[in-house]
């Protein structure tokens, strides 16, 4: 077996949990941004587009960690990776903290994406470790602890704001950072780097090959791409729609109204069930009308408070449906790969997130909620174009 996994291993339910919520804390450096960029605005002075550019380095950030740092699963240990990425991490958030200006902040953003790869080199561990018949399962609870620290992060942000300074979400943040070291080091399996495994440059040079030898994996690729844009055009634009004068309410409500995406998370691993029993492409268009949905109700009856819940509730369980049956497909495509195949997927995912949190700001300060709108089911049609036409499988599966 050439991967680095341990083969005397065993992937309990206790562990799988413990991965789950260390993938959830991790991933939450990531979205604190959003709930309080109306905030991050009046301190600094800057405009609202200007503050959604640090939710897109921040994004930028992810993505390139996924293309340089989690290859390195591949071919050293996870273990390690995993502590050494947690103490940058812990460096980035106290920087964020104590950021003097704009630029440095927004500076801090790209190094907290950049350091906040955790989740995406625990994930294909887990999948290595886990029995092939139950991999979606596995994953699928991991995936529901990263939803619910995306989440809850929204949540934490949005309501700490509301009562102190915004500062503050990163300082507690950091503080969070320390806890997950000490469970990091103390419970996940030790490794070691695989025997006469590639070097890191043979890993990274391999990566086009894997794209252009893979039709699955593009296509995952692809439609994560759009969803994951999809939803974040929702996520970096809602504190403007819910000061505007449709709502009138601050980064608190925000924080409340992200708790309803944890149907999301609840949902996971039933998905990966039933990844596991049915067709991955089944999920993955079911989740991509679910979106479709809830976008039209945003566009045409978002102005009602549960109309605007039902839709987040849509949104995000149909999200959830796309990352758990497209990481359950590509982590099928072969265990000695699965770090950078996993790289390649979401590499596509958030730089789609990047896009989506860039060109929502821009359509917010162009044309308001109805731009926003528009812009989120333009990324839908792309997305069904691709998974129903451009993408159309010869057989099931």
């Amino acid at each position: 077996m050439s991967e680095s996994a341990p083969q005397k291993t065993v992937l309990t339910q206790p562990l799988i949990l413990l991965m789950a919520f260390i993938t959830g804390v991790a991933v939450s450096n990531l979205y604190y941004i959003q709930p309080i960029q109306a905030l991050v605005a009046t301190t600094f002075h800057v405009t609202s587009g200007a503050v959604g550019t640090v939710a897109m380095l921040t994004q930028v950030g992810y993505a390139l960690g996924l293309l340089l740092i989690v290859p390195f699963g591949d071919v050293t240990s996870r273990y390690q990776l995993i502590l050494r990425m947690l103490g940058l991490s812990l460096l980035s958030l106290l920087a964020a903290y104590l950021a003097p200006n704009f630029i440095f902040f927004a500076l801090t953003g790209l190094m907290i994406g950049l350091t906040s790869v955790v989740p995406q080199i625990i994930i294909p561990y887990a999948a290595v470790l886990a029995q092939p018949q139950k991999r979606g399962a596995v994953l699928g609870t991991i995936l529901s602890g990263l939803l619910m620290g995306v989440l809850l992060s929204r949540s934490f942000s949005g309501i700490i704001s509301s009562y102190i300074h915004w500062r503050w979400v990163y300082l507690i943040a950091t503080i969070a950072i320390v806890l997950l070291i000490l469970l990091a080091a103390l419970k996940l399996p030790k490794d070691s780097r695989p025997k006469n495994g590639p070097s890191y440059w043979q890993t990274i040079s391999s990566i086009p090959g894997l794209i252009a030898h893979q039709r699955l994996l593009r296509e995952a690729a692809i439609n994560g791409f759009f969803m994951f844009g999809t939803l974040s055009i929702f996520w970096s634009t809602l504190i403007f729609y819910m000061a505007s004068p449709a709502y009138r309410l601050g980064s608190g409500t925000v924080g409340l109204l992200a708790i309803l995406g944890a149907a999301g998370a609840l949902a996971a691993p039933i998905i990966g069930r039933l990844a596991d029993a049915k067709s991955p492409r089944f999920i993955i268009a079911t989740g991509l009308f679910m979106m479709t949905i809830s976008y039209l109700l945003f566009l045409f009856w978002g102005h009602f408070m549960p109309i605007l819940m039902l839709g987040i509730v849509l949104l995000d369980v149909g999200n959830q449906c796309g990352q758990v049956a497209n990481q359950t497909r590509v982590q099928m495509l072969g265990e000695a790969t699965s770090s950078r195949n996993n790289t390649v997927f979401m590499f596509a995912y958030f730089m789609g997130g990047a896009s989506g949190s860039f060109f929502g700001a821009l359509a917010w300060s162009f044309g308001g909620w109805v731009a926003v709108c528009l812009l989120a089911l333009a990324y839908q049609c792309l997305a069904l174009i691709a998974h129903f036409i451009l993408y159309r499988p010869k057989s099931t599966g």
